[in-house]
């Protein structure tokens, strides 16, 4: 019987592994993924490494049983004899928090795994004893809602704000990444490397301790610093932590600055920048896996330790010997979780809450970090969750390109998930507590049916008019050459729209030439065509790409406004070929000449219009900098100047046709047609270029 509650037991528990990591591996992968510094693939095996890794070598032996001190039974006297109650309790609130974590999985929605085992903890310590929560401890939990996204979003709006004034707004960024970058290392990796040791190794330090190899407040704060006051003994930092984040911190920069200094930018401009921070952010992702994989394996084996000592001993302390094998299965059952489903979380995260480049993501993983280092501290000690501060920070460096570039939606559906998590655990545990009965048949009754409803929710397909959780995230980076493997950004097929609309006019420029040479034109008609055909194509490319609930820097209504006025240039370059499909041109020679110099005119209008939107997608490049937005509006400026120009050219032309040409009037009314389509090219390039205003002056 002992046996099968264990078995039983280690089967959840490696349920929950596999919820781990399948929701919370985006803390680590989905800003990478993301911004294009990883594919999907390769984030997924990253992932899988270091959660392992972490789990396994750095995973604490020893482990708390009662989940972040949320239930207090008094003396040990008292705990041992709600052991059995207990055992079976842990049970139901690992099985309550998985399926919940299944559940918000299957919708794209991060949640906090720590946050969803307590809920559960907390259910059947209700139900059990009610008189065992401890409040206080769940009020911290609740205010950790609001106070650790709220941080990580301001450290990394501060974060990406100092990257924008000092590398982006500088007249030669990549120069000055050079320069900058090893001095933004320094600090980044000195936050990383006290992070990693508060955070992630925190039981490999008390394993040491335990077995008399360093004395673990030397490298740890003290535990019993009084809360909210710095000044108590014990609450600082103790100098081997700073000093081992210190050489990790100048070790990382050196190393940074000697590669920079040898290393050829094939890339130029902030696709340069980019670079460096793909470096930077895959370093980080790292980490956070890492230190993920250390210290919320946890999650898992934890109350399963609890089940094993309770099964083998008969009664339960505050604290238990975890077993090589459950770390084995903990960091097995998080590597199989980021294999198979980790990309749903990571599509929201990395996709549609805001647009990330490599240097966005890194503020948010950094501004994550750091909040997650000061709430470590014991003069706080409060009990975050990493996905909430992660999402927070995303928040925050989506905020620094304007409200417009966050979708609150997608937010709000994501703190309401979060809000969920705690009652949704905790009321399931109770179900599934009183389902059991205390009886292991009944446990593997229940489970075997819970596993069977999950299998269905898993395999059930999406609900037509759902947003697609497909494995493709798209980011808002020009990593297009130099990262091939990288999915491309809407702003860079928004540009391929534009050189393809500019060879629609090109096509359109060589039928006229045709045309009023006396040659054939029907080759060029179709080539003129044929090319408007493809730029629609690529018009339904960005649609699609939209469709996919990728979260652009601007209002996507503006975008897509964006986007048609645009495609309008083509549509009309297409209509003036047509036209002279219809019959002979005008036989005037002056009229002809007029004509060709107002396509020529027209021609350099929309090469005038690509160029401003090739300097729109470095402008969302750059994080919106001052020095592109002047750019951009002068070219904005020049394309109305031409456009003018074409509108002159066009009435001198008609003018000509009608008073100084020959008396054809069909022919004549034909030319004076396709003068007009000329000049809705001219006039459509104006409007598409004066489209950008609101991005430029928001």
């Amino acid at each position: 019987m002992i046996d099968l509650i264990i078995v039983l037991a280690v089967l959840i528990a490696a349920y929950m592994a596999w919820n781990i990591g399948a929701n919370d591996v985006a803390n680590a992968m989905g800003t990478s993924v993301g911004s294009g510094a990883l594919t999907l693939r390769r984030a997924i095996i990253v992932a899988a490494v270091f959660e392992f890794l972490g789990a396994v070598l750095f995973g604490s032996h020893v482990t708390d049983t009662i989940r972040k001190g949320v239930l207090d039974f008094g003396d040990d006297e008292t705990l041992r004899q709600y052991s059995n109650q207990l055992m079976y309790g842990f049970m139901a609130a690992l099985l309550a928090a998985a399926i919940w974590l299944t559940v918000a999985t299957k919708w794209g929605l991060p949640v906090s795994t720590t946050h969803s085992i307590v809920g559960g903890v907390i259910g059947m310590g209700l139900y059990i004893r009610p008189s065992s929560v401890n409040w206080g401890k769940v009020l911290e939990i609740v205010l950790s809602w609001v106070a650790s996204p709220l941080l990580g979003a301001i450290l990394a709006f501060l974060s990406f704000w100092v990257i924008k004034r000092v590398i982006m707004e500088h007249e030669d960024p990549v120069r000055r990444t050079r320069n900058v970058a090893p001095i933004l290392a320094l600090p980044t990796f000195f936050v990383l490397g006290l992070a990693l040791q508060f955070k992630g190794l925190k039981g490999f330090y008390s394993n040491l301790d335990s077995s008399g190899y360093i004395i673990k407040e030397n490298w740890l704060p003290a535990k019993n610093g009084t809360s909210f006051n710095p000044l108590v003994e014990g609450a600082w930092i103790p100098i081997n932590a700073l000093l081992v984040s210190l050489g990790i911190g100048i070790i990382a920069s050196l190393i940074l600055y000697f590669v920079l200094r040898r290393y050829e930018f094939k890339e130029e401009g902030y696709a340069g920048v980019e670079r460096v921070f793909i470096w930077l952010q895959v370093i980080t992702a790292c980490y956070v896996a890492f230190a993920h994989g250390a210290n919320d394996v946890a999650n898992a084996i934890g109350p399963m330790a609890a089940i094993y000592q309770i099964a083998n001993d008969g009664y339960i302390a505050a604290e238990a010997t975890v077993p090589i094998g459950l770390l084995l299965l903990g960091g097995a059952g998080i590597t199989v979780g980021v294999a198979t489903w980790g990309y749903k979380v990571m599509d929201t995260i990395g996709k549609k809450i805001t647009h990330i480049t490599p240097s966005r993501g890194f503020a948010a993983e950094f501004g994550a970090a750091t909040t997650v280092l000061i709430f470590s501290m014991p003069f706080l000690a409060v009990p975050i969750s990493t996905t909430h501060t992660l999402v927070g920070a995303v928040v925050g460096v989506g905020l620094a390109g304007g409200a417009s570039a966050v979708d609150f939606r997608v937010f709000a559906k994501i703190a309401a998930s979060w809000v969920a998590s705690l009652p949704v655990a905790g009321v399931g545990a109770v179900v599934f507590y009183i389902l059991f009965g205390l009886n292991v048949t009944n446990v593997l009754f229940v489970s075997i049916i819970s596993i069977g409803m999950v299998i269905y929710v898993m395999t059930r397909p999406e609900y037509d008019g759902a947003e697609s959780s497909a494995p493709i995230v798209v980011s808002e980076m020009p990593m297009g050459e130099s990262n091939p493997d990288a999915a491309k950004s809407v702003f860079q097929v928004f540009h391929e729209h534009a050189a393809a609309v500019e060879v629609t006019v090109g096509h359109m420029l060589a039928a006229v030439t045709d045309a009023v040479s006396d040659n054939d034109p029907s080759a060029s008609i179709k080539a003129t065509q044929d090319a408007e055909l493809d730029a629609d194509a690529i018009k339904a490319e960005i649609r699609n790409m939209l469709g996919t609930g990728v979260r652009l820097a601007v209002n996507k209504t503006a975008f897509l406004h964006m986007l048609a006025r645009q495609d309008r240039i083509a549509d009309y370059a297409q209509n003036v070929a047509e036209q002279l499909s219809f019959r002979e041109l005008y036989r005037d020679e002056e009229a002809r000449s007029r004509l060709l110099a107002m396509a020529e005119m027209v021609s350099e209008t929309v090469s005038k219009y690509e160029e401003t939107v090739g300097v729109l997608r470095e402008f969302a490049n750059s994080g919106f900098a001052k020095k592109k937005s002047g750019a951009l509006r002068e070219l904005i400026r020049e394309v109305n100047l031409l456009e003018h120009q074409a509108d002159e050219a066009e009435v001198a032309a008609a003018s000509h046709v009608f008073s100084g040409g020959d008396d054809e009037p069909l022919a004549a009314m034909h030319m004076y047609r396709v003068l007009q389509r000329l000049d809705d090219v001219a006039n459509a390039c104006e409007k598409a270029a004066n489209a950008f205003l609101p991005i430029v002056y928001n």
